[in-house]
């Protein structure tokens, strides 16, 4: 190469970087791993609802943002969608994993989630506080791990999404070195495992239910 070229071409990729740094771009225009956990959540075709939630349709036809499961939840996982997400969403109750994961009211009293209780439309169908009756009716959704994120994926032992997922040995094992793997017709999507992940961006995430 002629060093003119070379000069030309030098520059060329200097203001490129210029223009990266200055406009934030970044790694954030270049690959989806970098997506930050609220834009992920936001680009989901559907939410993550809470447990017990009907199929979208028939959840949003339910729902009269009454906000009684936003109360009722004794992790405050559960919030209300702000305008942001149109319309139609707007006041509806979803679950942001990052911010606070569902603890399927893990260790408190009643028979029944809290959330279902409170609902008083049937948009969230009543869930009774068993291993059996969560596994059959609870599925928010199911965690996706990304390989190229993971630290046991990547000459490093973690295991900390498996020990803080509530069906150890059914939605999650573990492989060597502690590498997860995700059963999905055992994940309920309760997005203990994306909270709790030490990676960031976080090497898993929960996909919604019917999301695209």
């Amino acid at each position: 190469m002629k060093r003119r070229e070379f000069l030309k071409n030098s520059l060329a990729l200097g203001a490129t970087g210029v223009l990266t740094l200055k406009h934030g771009i970044g790694l954030k225009g270049l690959t989806s791993s970098s997506v930050s956990a609220d834009e992920h959540f936001a680009q989901a075709s559907v939410p993550l609802r809470p447990p017990g939630a009907l199929p979208e349709a028939d959840f949003l036809a339910r729902c009269i943002r009454c906000m009684r499961c936003v109360d009722n939840c004794p992790n405050n996982a559960i919030i209300a969608l702000d305008e942001s997400y149109g319309k139609v969403q707007h006041l509806t109750p979803a679950i942001k994993p990052r911010r606070q994961a569902c603890m399927l009211c893990n260790k408190l009293s009643g028979d029944t989630l809290k959330c279902t209780q409170a609902c008083p439309t049937g948009a969230l169908q009543p869930v009774k506080r068993n291993v059996d009756e969560i596994r059959k009716k609870v599925h928010m959704g199911t965690a996706q791990i990304d390989q190229a994120l993971c630290y046991s994926y990547n000459n490093w032992t973690c295991g900390t999404c498996y020990r803080a997922c509530p069906l150890p040995g059914r939605a999650m094992t573990l492989g060597l070195w502690e590498r997860p793997e995700v059963n999905p017709d055992e994940c309920i999507g309760c997005g203990a495992c994306e909270r709790i992940c030490i990676r960031y961006p976080q090497a898993i995430r929960v996909k919604p239910r019917g999301s695209a």
